[in-house]
């Protein structure tokens, strides 16, 4: 039997209006996340993450020495602090850790590798604060997904520890939309489309290789990467972007949980105020994080 907060949730995501300027994009997704607000016992705090606009969240009971590292979601293109604090705060308190969320530069005006170059600025501010390594995990959705996979590789790269595990959720690893799913799941997805996320990677690449491992970071050697998670929506088209970044890594001996939760779609997590189901997929992300950094 179909979920029904999830037969109504796809209603009306596919009955919202829909901007197609970059501008009114951003303060669309913005107003949205705004609206869900957040529970009374979250302490917000800023702080500038070596140069990149960032903040604090935390949670009663939040360990201080365990840090999830967060890259909102948005192509790259759209999403903020503001889209994303509803869902990185209960991230944070069901793994029991702070959470710090930061505002990656985006393109236009900030094309590749920037938002590469913030998450590794960002890491390296977490590393001079006195967290170890091994007790941070670093989470994102959609783009951000990806830019957990590309960001820890450059986080290898420039001969950095590596963080004790990744949680990608829905996460778009491929700049040329090439799986199967972007037209055998074009019909169930509510939000992402093909033309879109072309769209997306050209004005992120902005001449870019879309085969750049930081990009697109299926195409990159992922040995040595820490444990993932991937939790991914089987009704999203970039469902097979997570099948493929799950072969990729189990192909280089990283230890990797893919989870394809039936009926879901794009993010849903971000819906855990109204889906069930999104409240159970953060749980088990929780839960994920604190088995890995466990003793740690």
């Amino acid at each position: 039997m179909a979920d029904p907060e999830i037969v109504a949730l796809r209603q009306a995501i596919a009955a919202r209006p829909r901007a197609t300027e970059i501008p009114q994009m951003r303060s669309d997704y913005d107003a949205r996340g705004l609206a869900f607000g957040l529970p009374s016992d979250v302490t917000v705090e800023p702080v500038t993450a070596n140069g990149v606009k960032a903040e604090w969240t935390s949670t009663p009971g939040a360990d201080a020495s365990k840090v999830i590292l967060f890259l909102h979601g948005g192509g790259y293109v759209i999403g903020s602090l503001d889209s994303h604090r509803h869902l990185v705060a209960e991230a944070g308190r069901a793994a029991g850790t702070r959470t710090l969320a930061i505002d990656y530069r985006m393109a236009p005006e900030h094309p590749f590798p920037a938002a590469v170059d913030d998450t590794v600025a960002a890491y390296r501010f977490l590393l001079s604060s006195g967290i170890a390594a091994g007790k941070i995990t670093i989470a994102g959705d959609s783009a951000g997904g990806g830019l957990v996979v590309g960001g820890i590789l450059a986080i290898r790269d420039a001969g950095l520890p590596l963080p004790g595990c990744a949680w990608c959720i829905s996460p778009w690893v491929d700049m040329e939309a090439l799986g199967q799913s972007f037209t055998d799941r074009s019909m169930t997805d509510p939000t992402v489309q093909a033309p879109t996320i072309k769209f997306m990677a050209e004005t992120y690449l902005a001449g870019a290789n879309p085969r750049s491992v930081y990009a697109a970071p299926i195409y990159g050697d992922l040995r040595g990467l820490p444990p993932m998670l991937i939790q991914v929506g089987a009704c999203e088209t970039l469902l097979d972007d997570s099948v493929r970044l799950a072969r990729v890594a189990g192909v280089a001996d990283v230890p990797v949980d893919l989870q394809i939760w039936p009926e879901m779609i794009h993010v849903w997590h971000t819906y855990h105020t109204v889906l069930s189901a999104g409240k159970r997929a953060i749980a088990a992300g929780g839960a994920f994080v604190k088995t890995r950094l466990q003793g740690v």
